[in-house]
């Protein structure tokens, strides 16, 4: 399963690392200097949420914490009923 928030798109972004070797001139070195440059991915904060989509329907949705905090997603209310096996026994 890809890593896509279904709301906003987001997906993961490349970027990297940079090592640096050295002592910064602020903290009375000579500077730093990059040793290395390895490739890394920056991962989407994806959230398994129970929400109602725009038709209705409730079902679980893998979205961003920033499309919560945003309030892109409304939340399905807590289920009070319970289950018809679990009623009968």
């Amino acid at each position: 399963m890809a890593r896509i928030c279904e709301m906003t798109g987001k997906r993961p972004m490349k970027g990297s690392i940079i090592w640096r070797s050295g002592k910064s001139k602020k903290s009375g070195g000579i500077g730093t200097h990059v040793t290395a440059i390895t490739k890394r991915r920056f991962m989407v904060n994806l959230q398994r949420v129970k929400a109602i989509l725009p038709n209705g329907e409730v079902r679980y949705v893998r979205v961003a914490a920033s499309a919560l905090k945003k309030g892109l997603v409304t939340k399905a209310p807590r289920r009070t009923w319970k289950k018809e096996s679990a009623a009968k026994a």
